[in-house]
């Protein structure tokens, strides 16, 4: 075992349209570069996952097996879906497959590692960035050294797990990936697009989100040169649509976004390379908006959450109904394609700023709402910390979910205002505010997400469809209503 180079990813993720497992491609690269033989065992699209988990291990003998949890649930409240019994179950079947040691990793896992690591049964896991701990861990596994002072390493002790603080390491370090350790192809026609990350960190200050912890409070890029290498490479494969995959792609100001554009004209990738991202209203120009016209943008959704300055604030965001303005202003006037995230049911919600939020988002140019309702309390944020500093979760009107023995927020556990009625009432109350509005607002009575397992979605995609998932929506709702028309 010891001098054996071989290591499994495994790729639990099977939710749809599907999303390619870009941290295990980013982690194969790394480990080729360490000179280990990572192999990605991708169940996303696996009918039988036993036979192929079975198939995988029938032959061969692996250093390691690193297992990816990319997401603990679909952070919805419409669907309340918790994805953890399924990934117990491969997690279980694996370990009955081989003798190689189990390391849990990924974005979901990193929310919650302790909990997650004990729910699975499994002993080791790496939270947060991997790309430096795991060829480490790999090597002392190789070793028979102690590998307890890795960075990000959690790890059972003793009946109890101790987690290390990770590794925030420069990106710029990187080169690109060679982006060949999975079927990228696949992912683009099932998928639509493959996606690129720029950067990681988050410096700002929302009350929901543990990305600060995760990641780090300081923004680190990787370079304009690898990034556009990566987004070579997948061209070269066929794939000509790319999702920036950041939280923001123009963070912490305008100067990394407008380089990219530049480097992709510089280039002449911008007439082949179609592209979509998502950002913050501030930090955003006219001329950026232009910029990213010219180098091949279909479009951008901007993460504003609500349309009211008091939930603006509440919420812990940085900016105002006058930034979205401006910015929903400067989109229009240069043409560029864009939609509005909403997170609606935050703490001081009411009926009087829901109907505020559409007041003033009926009155903005814009292409389209994603709008979610509720917020899932994750660990490690601010939001949670008020939960727990208000004790009583029994009695708390405001949290909808598995309130008991569920300290640590592994089942899922939503807040949503209780000033907004039953989560029945709130639902109706919102539908209300944009009905006749039906160009601008995709979700329907009776249908529980936009984009998520969106079966019209997930077959247009399939018969062809590309571009932003928002434009694909609103054409195929007009083709319904054209077809109405025509039966009438």
């Amino acid at each position: 075992m010891q001098n054996n180079n071989k290591v499994t990813l495994v790729y639990t993720n099977r939710i749809k349209p599907p999303v390619a497992p870009l941290g295990l491609e980013y982690l194969s690269s790394v480990l080729r570069r360490n000179g280990f033989e990572p192999q990605v065992l991708d169940l996303c699209f696996e009918e039988d996952w036993r036979e192929a988990i079975s198939r995988h291990f029938a032959h061969d003998e692996f250093l390691a097996v690193g297992v990816n949890l990319r997401n603990i649930d679909q952070l919805s409240l419409a669907t309340r879906a918790f994805l953890l019994p399924e990934f117990k179950e491969i997690v279980s079947f694996i370990k009955a497959q081989t003798a190689a040691p189990l390391i849990l990793g990924g974005t979901g896992f990193s929310l919650m590692p302790e909990a997650v690591l004990d729910y699975a049964g499994v002993d080791l896991g790496i939270c947060s960035e991997g790309e430096h701990p795991l060829p480490l861990l790999l090597r002392r596994l190789q070793s028979g050294e102690d590998f307890r002072d890795i960075p990000g390493l959690v790890y059972r002790a003793n009946g109890s797990f101790l987690r290390n603080p990770p590794l925030h390491f420069e990106l710029s370090e990187l080169p690109a990936p060679e982006r060949n350790a999975i079927d990228n192809m696949r992912y683009f026609k099932e998928g639509g697009m493959a996606g690129v990350e720029c950067h990681r960190g988050c410096s700002k200050h929302c009350i929901y989100c543990p990305d600060p912890w995760i990641k780090g409070k300081r923004i680190r890029h990787r370079s304009v040169e690898s990034v556009v290498d990566e987004m070579e490479n997948l061209l070269r494969q066929g794939i000509d649509y790319i999702y920036f995959c950041d939280s923001e792609f123009n963070v912490p100001d305008e100067t990394f976004a407008r380089e990219v554009c530049l480097k992709l004209m510089e280039r002449k990738l911008d007439s082949k390379i179609r592209w979509n991202a998502d950002i913050l209203p501030v930090s955003f120009s006219k001329e950026l908006a232009s910029l990213f016209l010219k180098a091949g943008c279909e479009g951008v959704a901007f993460n504003i959450d609500t349309c009211s300055d008091k939930m603006l604030y509440n919420m812990g965001r940085d900016f105002g109904v006058e930034e979205i303005y401006r910015a929903a202003e400067i989109c229009h006037s240069v043409g560029l394609n864009f939609i509005f995230y909403l997170l609606l049911g935050g703490p001081g919600e009411t009926r009087e700023t829901l109907r505020e939020s559409a007041e003033n988002l009926k009155r903005m140019p814009h292409h389209g709402l994603e709008t979610v309702l509720g917020i899932r309390i994750l660990p490690g944020t601010k939001l949670a910390e008020v939960i727990k500093r208000e004790g009583a979760w029994q009695q708390n009107p405001n949290l909808i979910g598995e309130v008991r023995g569920n300290e640590n927020f592994l089942i899922p556990i939503f807040y949503l205002s209780s000033a907004l009625g039953s989560e029945d009432e709130a639902r109706e109350y919102v539908f209300d505010l944009f009905q006749g509005d039906e160009k601008l607002f995709f979700v329907k009575r009776g249908r529980k997400g936009t984009f998520i397992s969106n079966e019209d979605l997930i077959q247009a995609i399939k018969d062809g469809e590309r571009g932003v998932f928002w434009d694909i929506l609103r054409k195929m709702s007009e083709k319904d209503a054209s077809r109405r028309d025509a039966a009438n």
